[in-house]
């Protein structure tokens, strides 16, 4: 969790490695999560590891219950019925009532969750500048509020509802074409193919995505006094699609995407070959 988010804001204290790529040429590699997790426990104990679980825990429980509660308010089963459910090839005007359920679902259980969220976030940047400003969660709490107001609880709240939402429609929508008309019925795993379609489309869907996840992550530490979030780590971003043109920029925007086999921003080129 905390090695994940360090090398989202960029902070790199460790020197990168020479490695070599699958062509066989001369890479710099920055550390992987085991090197960054020992360099955390080396300098917080292992303690260190967990920095910002328990608003992490409280953010995740809230949107459980959230999204449990918002789906027995609204029941899927009240909605127009469109097709047969023993129908293998689901129709489109299903797929799509079904992901608009799931995405409202998804949209309130987000907005109830992310204050949570943010504090979690800045909890763990602290590591950076050795802080102590965001030590507990009501103290957190009292502190936003002060400093920022109502708004500073929802601060990257956009680009994480618009990740959510784009990840839900790509996903569930190619899984569909993909299931009606790739799989042939007549093939004999084709119920086994389509049981696992949503499931891969998930993880290539989630990698397109991941600029969303980091832009409204890096906003919810940008500029609220902490180092990691003030230069020279990052601008003071305006807006998140300010911090969205300035990672695309610098080539960036799928900074901490990778946790074991991180490319250092460096072309190989700068370096000596054999």
């Amino acid at each position: 969790l905390l090695t994940g988010f360090l090398s989202q804001v960029g902070h790199e204290p460790l020197p990168p490695t020479v490695g070599r790529n699958v062509l066989g040429r001369k890479v710099l590699y920055l550390p992987g999560f085991f090197t960054y997790a020992r360099h955390i426990v080396e300098v917080d104990g292992k303690r260190g590891l967990f920095r910002g679980l328990t608003p992490r825990l409280i953010s995740s429980t809230l949107s459980t219950i959230t999204r449990g509660s918002v789906k027995k308010a609204f029941p899927l089963e009240d909605m127009e019925h469109v097709s047969n459910k023993d129908d293998v090839k689901t129709s489109l005007r299903k797929v799509v009532k079904e992901t608009s359920h799931e995405m409202m679902m998804q949209c309130v259980s987000r907005v109830v969750s992310h204050p949570l969220h943010v504090i979690s976030m800045r909890c763990m940047v602290q590591f950076v500048g050795r802080e102590v400003k965001y030590s507990g969660v009501f103290s957190a709490i009292g502190r936003i509020f002060k400093e920022e107001g109502i708004l500073g609880f929802f601060v990257g709240l956009v680009p994480h509802i618009l990740g959510d939402v784009i990840f839900l429609w790509c996903c569930n929508l190619v899984a569909h074409f993909i299931n009606t008309y790739a799989v042939d019925d007549n093939f004999s795993q084709a119920s086994v193919i389509r049981s696992y379609t949503k499931f891969v489309m998930g993880i290539a869907v989630s990698m397109l995505t991941y600029p969303f996840l980091l832009v409204g992550d890096l906003m919810a530490v940008n500029n609220c006094g902490l180092r990691a979030g003030l230069p020279p780590y990052a601008p003071a971003f305006t807006s998140w699609i300010h911090c969205w043109r300035y990672l695309s920029a610098q080539g960036q925007l799928f900074r901490g995407s990778s946790l074991l086999f991180r490319r250092a921003p460096i072309p190989a080129a700068s370096f000596p070959m054999d």
